[in-house]
């Protein structure tokens, strides 16, 4: 009888230390790398985000060096195991805002709803978005859909740092099979109106004590080049600080790879940008804003910053003024 007692109690107690096959896997942050997802594969959905559809079924390229036999990567090809296919351009769509068509804005609620049900998106597991990863505008995507899903409501979620990139980096391997087609079930629960900014907000922003964060390359914030026919007028809004693309990311062994914590404010105090404050990011459509944006808000834990989602697009075309070489003083 004290033998069966013991081993009741060995077994209780062995129950409490290990972990629960069943249980929902707990995301370790907003960004996660390659080790963390290939060891936790299973219990998470993977969405592979892009905007070239056609090399979620290629392969990777490499360079060797015919001495050494070392490889070196040159275009990305494949996917992760199982990763759910997300065609970038259909994240964003056109609107008309006061009688103006504004392109590549966030897609009504249940549009966005309906085409994340026809990736096969369900509800069932904590989310890694992965990216090629091999350029920063490829990293910014992932934010960007990550931005997309937080607004209508999800909370589990994560990119995979240096993206498919990153993945081959840690000896990982690409597959190219043909993506699912399954429906999913994953539903918008929510509208957090909060985490976006229109132009109103932006005309508000200095009475406001609230921070412009530019997101893009310095040619464009300084106006010596800008990206016709979206963009009318080259430079930035009055006030805004830059946040370049250059600093969005590092390049580490040809994947792009966020930088610190500790990295991102030494680099904002350069800019003068404060990390703490109420801010907005903005670009050229709201696509490379998004890496700003969670950067600030989900890597520095900064949780009032919205995207002004039209940016300098819905700006120039709306006939508001920006600043230039040209022009400040």
């Amino acid at each position: 009888m004290k033998l069966i007692h013991l081993s009741r109690m060995l077994a209780v107690a062995v129950a409490a230390v290990l972990p629960d096959v069943h249980a929902d896997v707990s995301l370790p942050g907003p960004v996660v790398n390659a080790q963390w997802l290939a060891s936790h594969l299973d219990e998470v959905t993977v969405l592979d985000v892009r905007s070239d559809v056609d090399a979620y079924t290629g392969a990777p390229e490499f360079d060797v060096n015919e001495k050494t036999g070392a490889k070196t990567l040159v275009t990305v090809g494949g996917h992760i195991p199982n990763a759910l296919l997300v065609d970038f351009d259909r994240t964003r769509v056109d609107r008309v805002i006061d009688g103006r068509k504004v392109q590549k804005l966030l897609p009504e609620q249940a549009a966005f709803e309906a085409l994340m049900q026809d990736v096969g998106l369900t509800a069932a597991k904590p989310i890694v978005i992965a990216a090629n990863g091999q350029t920063v505008d490829e990293i910014d995507m992932a934010a960007r859909l990550y931005w997309s899903l937080k607004v209508y409501g999800e909370d589990r979620i994560a990119i995979l740092d240096g993206g498919d990139a990153g993945w081959l980096a840690a000896g990982q391997a690409l597959v190219s099979d043909k993506a699912a087609t399954v429906k999913g079930d994953w539903k918008a629960t929510a509208e957090r109106r909060e985490l976006l900014a229109e132009a109103a907000d932006v005309e508000r922003a200095v009475d406001a004590k609230v921070q412009l964060v530019d997101a893009r390359p310095l040619p464009q914030y300084a106006g010596l080049t800008f990206k016709k026919p979206l963009v009318t007028a080259g430079g930035h809004v009055a006030g805004a600080r830059n946040l370049p693309t250059d600093v969005h990311t590092k390049s580490v062994g040809g994947a792009q790879m966020f930088l610190t914590a500790a990295e991102y404010r030494g680099v904002m105090k350069l800019q003068g940008i404060d990390p703490a404050a109420p801010s907005i990011s903005y670009c050229n459509t709201g696509h490379l804003a998004s890496g700003a944006w969670f950067v600030i808000s989900e890597v520095l834990g900064n949780k009032s910053v919205r995207l002004y989602d039209g940016s300098m697009h819905d700006w120039t075309t709306s006939g508001h003024a920006v600043v230039n070489l040209s022009n400040d003083g």
